[in-house]
């Protein structure tokens, strides 16, 4: 046998094998940081308010993650979350102040909270982001956060989407202003909208639109986490029309979908995202991941938010008279011994969201071999199925 035909017969044997495996194809070879832990990136924060002159000089203020290249790395003070003023939470990961990752067309993601919640509400998904290279913003929605319940149903519904399309004009501007620290740092090209609950919505409706307001079409990719779909679905009376989407709203959308939510969730029940995968016969691809055993608050900062409280000596009795009482029953459903552990839920929630930003964003195909069935056979905690 000359040696020619030896390294075809060999190279074809090996050809054969990894074929065999599944191993050929470029997701499954193409090397990637895990998704389910901190990424390369060392994390920066900083906070702004933005004043949107076109409705009545209407303000947000605004937190941002991004990444921070190594050698602006620093010892500084972290950041700390501002929670009870002056005291804030500590974060384990983001630094304070630190100078924006001078890399070129970072993409761009908008996080948005929960009805009557926090910008900060999940801090750890937002820092997880940062980590593995996308510049994260999240506004406290005026008159529907915690600091200011003051908007009807309605009212707050109207105004989430234009919150959101105004931010993101907000950082095109600065991605366009010599003076600014994000200064041609962001692709303008493609967003991404990330959301939980009433945020969840939002991102619905950034691609569907919403309570009036029209998508927005530079949104190219949306994660809705435990979003109303069908009012209908919901255990209180549906307050409005806009306490879910129509069928029509719903085929409308193209861009892709990543539907989280789970399956202990009886404030937004898990059949919301089955019927918005049903509906959803436009967009491509459509991910529904379920995570078994998790309960709406699973996908928030509950449980170190209420440690933290907990830490300066200040218990679930004293709460109510911190403003906080709300706190109360989602920490004893979420944060105790028999029910899925937070650390587990944000995992997940961590791998599946950065891996499809990462796959529909990104475009980084070694991030599509998490986001297959097949993957999900080796995470005994999730329902996968994709469209």
């Amino acid at each position: 046998m000359t040696s020619t035909l030896r390294s075809f017969l060999l190279a074809s044997l090996v050809s054969l094998l990894l074929a065999c495996s599944g191993a050929t194809s470029t997701e499954n070879t193409v090397p990637v940081d895990a998704p389910d832990a901190l990424g390369p990136r060392a994390v920066g924060h900083s906070s702004f308010t933005a004043v949107d002159a076109a409705r009545a000089d209407r303000s947000l203020l605004v937190d941002v993650w991004y990444p921070v290249d190594d050698e602006d790395a620093a010892d500084a003070p972290l950041a700390e979350y501002l929670l009870l003023d002056p005291l804030g939470l500590p974060s384990e990961v983001a630094i304070e102040g630190l100078p924006v990752s001078s890399r070129p067309a970072q993409t761009l993601l908008v996080f948005s909270h929960g009805y009557g919640g926090i910008q900060i509400q999940s801090f750890g998904l937002m820092e997880a982001l940062a980590s593995h290279g996308f510049i994260v913003i999240s506004p406290e929605h005026t008159g529907n956060a915690q600091s200011s319940l003051t908007d009807t149903f309605d009212e707050a519904a109207t105004n989430r989407v234009p919150d959101v399309s105004f931010l993101i004009d907000t950082m095109i501007g600065r991605n366009q202003d010599p003076q600014d620290a994000f200064y041609q740092r962001i692709d303008e090209s493609a967003v991404g909208v990330v959301g939980h609950s009433f945020g969840g919505m939002t991102a619905v409706g950034m691609a569907a639109g919403w309570a009036g307001a029209p998508a927005d079409t530079r949104v190219m990719a949306i994660a809705p986490i435990s979003a109303v779909i069908d009012g209908e679905l919901q255990s209180d009376d549906r307050p409005s029309p806009n306490a879910g989407f129509t069928r029509e709203q719903l085929e409308s959308i193209t861009v892709p979908v990543m539907l989280m939510g789970g399956t202990e969730d009886i404030d937004v029940p898990i059949g919301n995202n089955a019927i918005a995968f049903e509906q959803m016969v436009n967009a491509s691809p459509v991910y529904k991941v379920d995570i078994i055993g998790a309960n709406h608050n699973h996908f928030a900062a509950i449980c170190a938010i209420a440690n933290w409280l907990i830490g300066f000596g200040w218990g679930p009795e004293v709460w109510p008279t911190l403003g906080a009482e709300a706190l109360i029953e989602p920490y004893e459903a979420t944060c105790g011994p028999d029910v899925l552990a937070i650390e587990e839920a944000n995992r997940l929630q961590n791998l599946y969201v950065v891996s499809f930003f990462k796959s529909q964003l990104r475009n980084e195909p070694g991030y599509d071999r998490f986001l297959t069935p097949a993957f999900a056979e080796t995470e005994p905690g999730v329902t996968f199925t994709v469209k």
